[in-house]
Protein backbone atom coordinates (compact mmCIF):
# COMPACT_ATOMS: atom_id res chain seq x y z
CA UNK A 1 0.00 0.00 0.00
CA UNK A 2 1.34 3.46 -0.88
CA UNK A 3 2.34 5.75 1.98
CA UNK A 4 -0.19 8.57 2.41
CA UNK A 5 1.08 12.08 1.80
CA UNK A 6 1.28 14.64 4.60
CA UNK A 7 -1.93 16.28 3.37
CA UNK A 8 -3.78 12.98 3.26
CA UNK A 9 -2.61 12.08 6.78
CA UNK A 10 -3.87 15.47 7.96
CA UNK A 11 -7.27 14.81 6.39
CA UNK A 12 -7.37 11.36 7.98
CA UNK A 13 -6.67 12.96 11.37
CA UNK A 14 -9.60 15.34 10.88
CA UNK A 15 -11.83 12.38 10.04
CA UNK A 16 -10.66 10.55 13.17
CA UNK A 17 -11.33 13.38 15.62
CA UNK A 18 -14.61 14.61 14.16
CA UNK A 19 -16.79 12.01 15.90
CA UNK A 20 -15.60 13.44 19.22
CA UNK A 21 -16.65 16.98 18.35
CA UNK A 22 -19.70 16.49 16.13
CA UNK A 23 -22.10 16.40 19.08
CA UNK A 24 -22.51 20.17 18.42
CA UNK A 25 -24.43 22.49 20.68
CA UNK A 26 -27.82 21.51 22.00
CA UNK A 27 -28.96 25.14 22.03
CA UNK A 28 -31.24 26.51 19.33
CA UNK A 29 -28.40 28.57 17.83
CA UNK A 30 -25.07 26.97 17.02
CA UNK A 31 -22.00 29.16 17.36
CA UNK A 32 -19.89 26.55 15.61
CA UNK A 33 -20.43 23.18 13.94
CA UNK A 34 -18.45 20.24 12.60
CA UNK A 35 -20.02 17.63 10.34
CA UNK A 36 -18.56 14.79 8.33
CA UNK A 37 -19.53 12.69 5.32
CA UNK A 38 -18.00 9.87 3.35
CA UNK A 39 -19.35 8.38 0.12
CA UNK A 40 -18.22 5.39 -1.92
CA UNK A 41 -19.78 4.77 -5.35
CA UNK A 42 -19.15 1.59 -7.37
CA UNK A 43 -20.39 1.28 -10.96
CA UNK A 44 -20.27 -1.47 -13.58
CA UNK A 45 -20.92 -1.13 -17.30
CA UNK A 46 -21.35 -4.35 -19.32
CA UNK A 47 -20.22 -4.37 -22.93
CA UNK A 48 -22.59 -2.95 -25.56
CA UNK A 49 -22.90 -2.86 -29.35
CA UNK A 50 -21.13 -0.08 -31.27
CA UNK A 51 -20.81 0.19 -35.05
CA UNK A 52 -17.63 2.27 -34.55
CA UNK A 53 -15.74 4.19 -31.89
CA UNK A 54 -13.64 7.34 -31.84
CA UNK A 55 -11.05 8.99 -29.59
CA UNK A 56 -13.66 10.23 -27.07
CA UNK A 57 -16.19 7.44 -27.27
CA UNK A 58 -17.64 5.55 -24.34
CA UNK A 59 -15.83 2.22 -24.55
CA UNK A 60 -18.08 -0.63 -25.77
CA UNK A 61 -16.13 -3.01 -23.52
CA UNK A 62 -17.02 -3.99 -19.97
CA UNK A 63 -15.75 -1.41 -17.45
CA UNK A 64 -15.69 -0.75 -13.72
CA UNK A 65 -15.69 2.73 -12.21
CA UNK A 66 -15.57 3.97 -8.62
CA UNK A 67 -15.28 7.13 -6.56
CA UNK A 68 -14.51 7.76 -2.90
CA UNK A 69 -14.84 11.05 -1.05
CA UNK A 70 -14.59 12.04 2.58
CA UNK A 71 -15.34 15.60 3.64
CA UNK A 72 -15.30 17.71 6.80
CA UNK A 73 -17.76 20.61 6.94
CA UNK A 74 -16.50 23.10 9.52
CA UNK A 75 -18.23 26.37 10.40
CA UNK A 76 -18.43 29.09 13.04
CA UNK A 77 -20.01 32.50 13.67
CA UNK A 78 -17.30 35.21 13.83
CA UNK A 79 -19.86 37.97 14.50
CA UNK A 80 -23.63 38.54 14.56
CA UNK A 81 -25.36 37.03 11.51
CA UNK A 82 -22.02 36.10 9.95
CA UNK A 83 -20.82 32.54 9.19
CA UNK A 84 -17.51 31.19 7.88
CA UNK A 85 -17.18 27.68 6.45
CA UNK A 86 -14.20 25.53 5.50
CA UNK A 87 -14.55 22.12 3.81
CA UNK A 88 -11.38 20.01 3.45
CA UNK A 89 -11.88 16.89 1.34
CA UNK A 90 -10.03 13.74 0.27
CA UNK A 91 -11.07 12.05 -2.99
CA UNK A 92 -10.02 9.27 -5.31
CA UNK A 93 -11.63 7.39 -8.16
CA UNK A 94 -11.55 6.08 -11.71
CA UNK A 95 -14.18 7.06 -14.33
CA UNK A 96 -15.53 5.08 -17.25
CA UNK A 97 -13.53 5.61 -20.47
CA UNK A 98 -11.35 8.42 -19.06
CA UNK A 99 -14.50 10.49 -18.45
CA UNK A 100 -15.60 10.59 -22.08
CA UNK A 101 -18.40 9.31 -24.27
CA UNK A 102 -21.67 10.68 -22.83
CA UNK A 103 -23.42 13.96 -22.18
CA UNK A 104 -25.14 12.80 -18.98
CA UNK A 105 -22.34 11.26 -16.90
CA UNK A 106 -23.43 8.51 -14.57
CA UNK A 107 -21.88 9.65 -11.27
CA UNK A 108 -22.11 13.19 -9.90
CA UNK A 109 -19.06 12.53 -7.74
CA UNK A 110 -16.77 11.76 -10.68
CA UNK A 111 -15.65 15.39 -11.22
CA UNK A 112 -13.81 15.14 -7.89
CA UNK A 113 -12.06 11.90 -8.76
CA UNK A 114 -8.28 12.14 -8.43
CA UNK A 115 -7.04 8.77 -9.71
CA UNK A 116 -6.18 5.72 -7.64
CA UNK A 117 -4.21 7.68 -5.03
CA UNK A 118 -6.13 9.77 -2.46
CA UNK A 119 -5.94 13.51 -3.11
CA UNK A 120 -6.44 16.17 -0.42
CA UNK A 121 -7.74 19.61 -1.39
CA UNK A 122 -9.75 22.56 -0.12
CA UNK A 123 -13.28 22.10 -1.39
CA UNK A 124 -14.87 25.28 0.02
CA UNK A 125 -13.85 28.36 2.01
CA UNK A 126 -16.52 31.05 2.14
CA UNK A 127 -18.30 33.71 4.17
CA UNK A 128 -22.07 33.98 4.48
CA UNK A 129 -23.52 37.23 5.86
CA UNK A 130 -27.23 37.73 6.55
CA UNK A 131 -29.05 41.04 6.94
CA UNK A 132 -32.45 40.37 8.58
CA UNK A 133 -35.35 42.60 7.47
CA UNK A 134 -38.38 41.42 9.45
CA UNK A 135 -41.49 39.64 8.22
CA UNK A 136 -41.40 37.06 11.02
CA UNK A 137 -38.79 34.44 11.77
CA UNK A 138 -38.13 30.90 10.57
CA UNK A 139 -35.95 28.18 12.02
CA UNK A 140 -32.75 27.06 10.28
CA UNK A 141 -31.83 23.43 10.93
CA UNK A 142 -28.26 22.28 11.47
CA UNK A 143 -26.87 20.79 8.26
CA UNK A 144 -23.75 20.66 6.11
CA UNK A 145 -22.46 24.24 5.80
CA UNK A 146 -25.45 25.51 7.76
CA UNK A 147 -25.47 26.39 11.47
CA UNK A 148 -28.70 25.97 13.40
CA UNK A 149 -30.47 29.17 14.35
CA UNK A 150 -33.20 31.48 13.09
CA UNK A 151 -33.49 34.12 10.38
CA UNK A 152 -36.10 36.64 9.30
CA UNK A 153 -38.35 35.55 6.46
CA UNK A 154 -37.42 38.79 4.70
CA UNK A 155 -33.65 39.01 4.48
CA UNK A 156 -30.64 39.64 2.28
CA UNK A 157 -27.87 36.99 2.20
CA UNK A 158 -24.41 37.37 0.69
CA UNK A 159 -22.15 34.36 0.06
CA UNK A 160 -18.57 35.17 -0.97
CA UNK A 161 -15.43 33.09 -1.41
CA UNK A 162 -14.70 29.60 -2.73
CA UNK A 163 -17.86 27.51 -3.27
CA UNK A 164 -20.00 25.99 -6.02
CA UNK A 165 -22.74 27.73 -7.98
CA UNK A 166 -24.85 24.64 -7.27
CA UNK A 167 -24.65 25.47 -3.55
CA UNK A 168 -26.91 28.45 -4.27
CA UNK A 169 -28.67 28.03 -7.63
CA UNK A 170 -30.97 25.36 -9.06
CA UNK A 171 -31.77 23.73 -5.72
CA UNK A 172 -34.40 20.97 -5.80
CA UNK A 173 -35.70 18.96 -2.86
CA UNK A 174 -35.88 15.71 -4.84
CA UNK A 175 -33.01 15.88 -7.34
CA UNK A 176 -29.84 17.78 -6.51
CA UNK A 177 -27.37 15.79 -4.37
CA UNK A 178 -25.58 12.83 -6.03
CA UNK A 179 -24.39 11.65 -2.61
CA UNK A 180 -27.91 10.96 -1.37
CA UNK A 181 -30.32 11.18 -4.33
CA UNK A 182 -29.97 10.43 -8.06
CA UNK A 183 -26.49 9.70 -9.41
CA UNK A 184 -26.59 11.22 -12.93
CA UNK A 185 -25.32 14.71 -13.77
CA UNK A 186 -28.55 15.42 -15.65
CA UNK A 187 -30.59 15.13 -12.44
CA UNK A 188 -28.34 16.94 -9.98
CA UNK A 189 -28.78 20.13 -12.09
CA UNK A 190 -29.67 21.21 -15.61
CA UNK A 191 -27.33 19.26 -17.90
CA UNK A 192 -27.29 22.33 -20.21
CA UNK A 193 -26.21 24.64 -17.34
CA UNK A 194 -22.56 25.36 -18.23
CA UNK A 195 -21.95 26.86 -14.80
CA UNK A 196 -18.60 28.55 -14.15
CA UNK A 197 -16.28 26.34 -12.09
CA UNK A 198 -12.96 24.53 -12.13
CA UNK A 199 -12.77 20.87 -13.14
CA UNK A 200 -13.99 19.79 -9.67
CA UNK A 201 -17.07 22.01 -9.85
CA UNK A 202 -16.00 24.90 -7.58
CA UNK A 203 -14.92 28.49 -8.12
CA UNK A 204 -14.44 31.90 -6.49
CA UNK A 205 -17.02 34.65 -6.49
CA UNK A 206 -20.19 35.84 -4.83
CA UNK A 207 -23.90 35.11 -4.75
CA UNK A 208 -26.53 37.48 -3.34
CA UNK A 209 -30.02 36.35 -2.28
CA UNK A 210 -32.97 38.64 -1.53
CA UNK A 211 -35.85 36.89 0.30
CA UNK A 212 -39.19 38.72 0.34
CA UNK A 213 -42.34 36.80 1.29
CA UNK A 214 -42.81 33.90 -1.14
CA UNK A 215 -40.16 35.25 -3.53
CA UNK A 216 -36.38 34.92 -3.75
CA UNK A 217 -34.09 36.76 -6.17
CA UNK A 218 -30.55 35.42 -6.57
CA UNK A 219 -27.70 36.84 -8.62
CA UNK A 220 -23.93 36.49 -8.65
CA UNK A 221 -20.68 36.01 -10.52
CA UNK A 222 -18.17 33.13 -10.40
CA UNK A 223 -14.73 32.35 -11.81
CA UNK A 224 -14.19 29.64 -14.40
CA UNK A 225 -11.19 27.66 -15.67
CA UNK A 226 -8.28 29.16 -17.59
CA UNK A 227 -8.86 26.52 -20.26
CA UNK A 228 -12.20 24.75 -20.80
CA UNK A 229 -12.84 21.94 -18.31
CA UNK A 230 -9.37 22.16 -16.78
CA UNK A 231 -8.49 22.60 -13.11
CA UNK A 232 -6.47 25.89 -12.95
CA UNK A 233 -8.78 28.82 -12.16
CA UNK A 234 -8.92 32.04 -14.15
CA UNK A 235 -9.02 34.71 -11.44
CA UNK A 236 -9.60 37.57 -13.89
CA UNK A 237 -13.24 37.69 -12.79
CA UNK A 238 -13.78 41.11 -14.38
CA UNK A 239 -12.84 39.72 -17.78
CA UNK A 240 -13.79 36.02 -17.80
CA UNK A 241 -16.71 34.94 -15.65
CA UNK A 242 -20.05 33.23 -15.27
CA UNK A 243 -23.09 35.32 -14.25
CA UNK A 244 -26.29 33.79 -12.89
CA UNK A 245 -29.72 35.25 -12.09
CA UNK A 246 -32.48 33.13 -10.56
CA UNK A 247 -36.04 33.96 -9.48
CA UNK A 248 -37.82 31.54 -7.15
CA UNK A 249 -41.45 31.48 -6.02
CA UNK A 250 -42.89 29.22 -3.30
CA UNK A 251 -46.53 28.16 -3.39
CA UNK A 252 -49.03 25.60 -2.17
CA UNK A 253 -51.01 23.32 -4.46
CA UNK A 254 -53.82 21.29 -2.85
CA UNK A 255 -52.25 22.09 0.50
CA UNK A 256 -48.83 20.76 -0.49
CA UNK A 257 -45.69 22.92 -0.90
CA UNK A 258 -43.98 23.53 -4.21
CA UNK A 259 -41.48 25.87 -5.86
CA UNK A 260 -40.84 27.30 -9.32
CA UNK A 261 -37.40 28.63 -10.30
CA UNK A 262 -36.29 30.46 -13.44
CA UNK A 263 -32.53 30.53 -14.05
CA UNK A 264 -30.61 32.59 -16.62
CA UNK A 265 -26.84 32.41 -17.06
CA UNK A 266 -24.20 34.11 -19.18
CA UNK A 267 -20.51 33.16 -19.53
CA UNK A 268 -17.66 35.17 -21.00
CA UNK A 269 -14.47 33.21 -21.76
CA UNK A 270 -11.90 32.30 -24.40
CA UNK A 271 -13.73 29.57 -26.30
CA UNK A 272 -13.88 28.05 -29.76
CA UNK A 273 -17.00 28.38 -31.89
CA UNK A 274 -18.10 25.22 -33.66
CA UNK A 275 -18.92 27.00 -36.92
CA UNK A 276 -15.42 28.54 -36.99
CA UNK A 277 -13.91 25.07 -36.52
CA UNK A 278 -16.03 23.64 -39.34
CA UNK A 279 -15.05 26.48 -41.69
CA UNK A 280 -11.37 26.04 -40.79
CA UNK A 281 -11.54 22.31 -41.50
CA UNK A 282 -13.18 22.88 -44.89
CA UNK A 283 -10.60 25.49 -45.82
CA UNK A 284 -7.70 23.19 -44.95
CA UNK A 285 -9.16 19.89 -46.14
CA UNK A 286 -9.19 18.27 -42.68
CA UNK A 287 -11.52 17.34 -39.86
CA UNK A 288 -12.69 20.34 -37.82
CA UNK A 289 -10.74 20.96 -34.62
CA UNK A 290 -11.88 23.36 -31.88
CA UNK A 291 -8.35 23.57 -30.51
CA UNK A 292 -7.20 25.32 -33.71
CA UNK A 293 -9.78 28.11 -33.47
CA UNK A 294 -9.83 28.75 -29.71
CA UNK A 295 -8.48 32.26 -30.06
CA UNK A 296 -11.17 34.72 -29.06
CA UNK A 297 -13.53 35.63 -26.24
CA UNK A 298 -17.06 34.33 -26.67
CA UNK A 299 -20.39 34.73 -24.89
CA UNK A 300 -22.44 31.68 -23.88
CA UNK A 301 -25.90 31.87 -22.35
CA UNK A 302 -28.92 29.80 -21.39
CA UNK A 303 -32.35 29.87 -19.75
CA UNK A 304 -34.05 27.17 -17.72
CA UNK A 305 -37.01 26.33 -15.50
CA UNK A 306 -36.99 24.11 -12.39
CA UNK A 307 -40.18 22.82 -10.73
CA UNK A 308 -40.73 20.79 -7.59
CA UNK A 309 -44.07 19.82 -6.10
CA UNK A 310 -45.03 17.70 -3.11
CA UNK A 311 -48.00 15.44 -3.81
CA UNK A 312 -48.09 14.20 -0.21
CA UNK A 313 -45.73 14.17 2.76
CA UNK A 314 -43.99 11.15 1.16
CA UNK A 315 -44.33 11.69 -2.60
CA UNK A 316 -42.83 14.50 -4.67
CA UNK A 317 -42.31 15.24 -8.35
CA UNK A 318 -39.76 17.41 -10.15
CA UNK A 319 -39.06 18.74 -13.64
CA UNK A 320 -36.20 20.72 -15.20
CA UNK A 321 -35.73 22.09 -18.73
CA UNK A 322 -33.03 24.35 -20.16
CA UNK A 323 -31.98 25.73 -23.55
CA UNK A 324 -28.43 27.01 -24.16
CA UNK A 325 -27.24 28.82 -27.28
CA UNK A 326 -24.84 26.02 -28.31
CA UNK A 327 -22.62 28.06 -30.60
CA UNK A 328 -19.44 27.67 -28.52
CA UNK A 329 -17.68 24.75 -26.89
CA UNK A 330 -18.41 23.67 -23.33
CA UNK A 331 -16.54 25.80 -20.78
CA UNK A 332 -16.96 24.08 -17.41
CA UNK A 333 -19.67 21.39 -17.28
CA UNK A 334 -20.82 18.88 -19.89
CA UNK A 335 -21.68 18.68 -23.58
CA UNK A 336 -25.41 19.38 -23.61
CA UNK A 337 -27.25 22.29 -25.27
CA UNK A 338 -30.86 21.31 -24.54
CA UNK A 339 -31.86 19.30 -21.49
CA UNK A 340 -35.02 18.02 -19.86
CA UNK A 341 -35.35 15.86 -16.77
CA UNK A 342 -38.28 14.80 -14.65
CA UNK A 343 -39.19 12.19 -12.10
CA UNK A 344 -40.60 11.23 -8.73
CA UNK A 345 -39.24 10.64 -5.24
CA UNK A 346 -41.09 8.48 -2.71
CA UNK A 347 -40.29 8.06 0.98
CA UNK A 348 -40.74 4.62 2.56
CA UNK A 349 -43.37 5.42 5.21
CA UNK A 350 -45.89 3.28 3.34
CA UNK A 351 -43.89 0.11 4.01
CA UNK A 352 -42.54 1.05 7.44
CA UNK A 353 -39.18 2.43 6.21
CA UNK A 354 -39.46 6.19 6.79
CA UNK A 355 -35.77 6.88 6.02
CA UNK A 356 -35.76 4.90 2.75
CA UNK A 357 -36.32 6.56 -0.63
CA UNK A 358 -37.25 5.36 -4.12
CA UNK A 359 -36.46 7.64 -7.06
CA UNK A 360 -37.26 7.33 -10.77
CA UNK A 361 -36.14 9.84 -13.42
CA UNK A 362 -36.05 10.27 -17.20
CA UNK A 363 -33.58 12.63 -18.91
CA UNK A 364 -33.31 13.81 -22.50
CA UNK A 365 -30.25 15.72 -23.73
CA UNK A 366 -29.77 17.37 -27.11
CA UNK A 367 -27.17 19.30 -29.13
CA UNK A 368 -27.27 22.50 -31.17
CA UNK A 369 -27.06 22.31 -34.95
CA UNK A 370 -23.50 23.70 -34.93
CA UNK A 371 -22.28 21.12 -32.43
CA UNK A 372 -23.98 18.28 -34.34
CA UNK A 373 -22.38 19.36 -37.63
CA UNK A 374 -18.97 19.57 -35.95
CA UNK A 375 -19.20 16.01 -34.57
CA UNK A 376 -20.69 14.59 -37.78
CA UNK A 377 -17.70 16.00 -39.71
CA UNK A 378 -15.32 14.04 -37.49
CA UNK A 379 -14.62 16.72 -34.89
CA UNK A 380 -13.55 15.76 -31.37
CA UNK A 381 -14.54 17.87 -28.38
CA UNK A 382 -13.49 17.65 -24.75
CA UNK A 383 -15.86 14.86 -23.64
CA UNK A 384 -17.33 13.35 -26.81
CA UNK A 385 -16.31 12.43 -30.35
CA UNK A 386 -17.00 9.14 -32.12
CA UNK A 387 -15.39 10.21 -35.41
CA UNK A 388 -18.82 10.58 -37.02
CA UNK A 389 -22.42 10.96 -35.87
CA UNK A 390 -25.85 9.49 -36.54
CA UNK A 391 -27.60 12.06 -34.39
CA UNK A 392 -30.36 11.24 -31.95
CA UNK A 393 -31.02 12.86 -28.56
CA UNK A 394 -29.35 11.11 -25.65
CA UNK A 395 -32.04 9.59 -23.40
CA UNK A 396 -31.27 8.32 -19.91
CA UNK A 397 -33.49 6.42 -17.50
CA UNK A 398 -32.46 6.13 -13.85
CA UNK A 399 -34.02 4.40 -10.84
CA UNK A 400 -32.65 3.98 -7.32
CA UNK A 401 -33.55 2.63 -3.92
CA UNK A 402 -31.84 4.19 -0.89
CA UNK A 403 -31.89 1.87 2.15
CA UNK A 404 -31.27 3.37 5.59
CA UNK A 405 -28.99 0.88 7.37
CA UNK A 406 -28.61 2.68 10.71
CA UNK A 407 -28.73 6.33 11.73
CA UNK A 408 -26.47 8.27 9.40
CA UNK A 409 -25.78 5.38 6.99
CA UNK A 410 -27.46 4.54 3.67
CA UNK A 411 -26.87 1.89 1.02
CA UNK A 412 -28.23 2.77 -2.42
CA UNK A 413 -28.73 0.51 -5.42
CA UNK A 414 -29.11 2.28 -8.77
CA UNK A 415 -29.69 1.38 -12.41
CA UNK A 416 -29.23 3.62 -15.47
CA UNK A 417 -29.85 3.00 -19.17
CA UNK A 418 -28.29 5.38 -21.71
CA UNK A 419 -29.92 5.33 -25.14
CA UNK A 420 -27.74 6.90 -27.89
CA UNK A 421 -24.65 7.66 -25.77
CA UNK A 422 -23.02 10.91 -26.97
CA UNK A 423 -26.11 11.42 -29.21
CA UNK A 424 -25.13 8.60 -31.57
CA UNK A 425 -27.78 6.10 -32.66
CA UNK A 426 -25.00 3.83 -34.03
CA UNK A 427 -23.81 3.07 -30.48
CA UNK A 428 -25.42 1.60 -27.40
CA UNK A 429 -27.58 1.42 -25.44
CA UNK A 430 -25.29 1.31 -22.39
CA UNK A 431 -26.50 -0.05 -19.05
CA UNK A 432 -24.98 0.98 -15.72
CA UNK A 433 -25.42 -0.83 -12.39
CA UNK A 434 -24.34 1.08 -9.28
CA UNK A 435 -24.05 0.80 -5.53
CA UNK A 436 -23.40 3.66 -3.12
CA UNK A 437 -22.52 3.69 0.58
CA UNK A 438 -23.05 7.07 2.24
CA UNK A 439 -22.23 7.92 5.86
CA UNK A 440 -22.80 11.25 7.61
CA UNK A 441 -22.86 12.69 11.10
Amino acid sequence: MNTLSKNTRFAALIAAILPAVCWAQASEQEEWGAKFQTTYVWQKKPGFAAAYSGPNSLSPDKEISYTFSTTAHLGFRPWKDGEIYFDPEVTQGVPFSNLTGVGGFTNGEITRAAGTNPKFYRQRLFLRQTWNRGGGTEKVESDFNQLAGSVDKNRFVLTAGNFSSLDVYDENSYAHDPRTQFFNWGVMTHAAFDYAADARGFGWGFAAEWYEGDWVLRFGRMTGPKQPNMLPTDYAIGKHYGDQVEIEHSHELAGQPGKVRLLAWRNRAVLARYRDAIDYGLAHGEAPDIFKVRNGEQIKYGLGINLEQAISSDLGVFFRAMQADGASETWAFTEVDQSMAGGISLKGNGWGRAQDTIGVALMRNGLSRDRRDYLAAGGISFFIGDGRLNYQPETIFEAYYSLNLVKGAWLTLDAQRIQNPAYNADRGPANIASARLHLEF
